[in-house]
């Protein structure tokens, strides 16, 4: 941070700086514990669809990254799950949750990248959304410590 001399010729540090862009990145940030949410919710769907009903979702041709539909529905319950409670934590602004979420995002666009022959639109879709997350979580400036 910049240091401004007083008139008694001291420095001192300003506390905050006012920038437009601190501002959008702050409610992007809060935007993303909410897509953090959201995004949580509807995988522990998609997971209890691929524990209860095998045929729902349908493998489109070979890929090699293959799970069982039960696999899959256990990785996503358990993911959407970590992604809920990530979510509600940025959203309540604890000091956790920045960091787990921006890790947690990333073990969502893997295991989506992974998904991809099973549901390729809603994997795109996520994997989007929690690159998305990560950058807005990343440059949110508004909770660094002031020193």
């Amino acid at each position: 941070m910049a240091q401004t001399a007083s008139p008694s010729g001291a420095h001192q540090t300003p506390h905050r700086r006012s920038h437009g862009g601190a501002s959008w990145a702050t409610g992007g940030a809060m935007f993303a514990g909410v897509l953090l949410f959201v995004d949580g919710v509807l995988s522990v769907l998609n997971g209890v669809v691929a524990v209860a009903r095998d045929n729902v979702f349908t493998l489109s041709g070979s890929y090699t990254y293959q799970f069982t539909l039960t696999s899959w529905g256990v990785i996503h319950l358990v993911v959407g799950t970590l992604l809920i409670l990530t979510g509600l934590g940025i959203v309540r602004r604890a000091p956790w949750a920045r960091v787990i979420g921006v890790g947690m995002a990333a073990v969502s666009v893997v295991a989506n990248f992974m998904w991809l022959p099973y549901q390729p639109v809603w994997a795109v879709v996520t994997i989007a959304i929690g690159v998305f997350v990560i950058w807005s979580l990343l440059t949110d400036r508004s909770r660094a410590a002031v020193r």
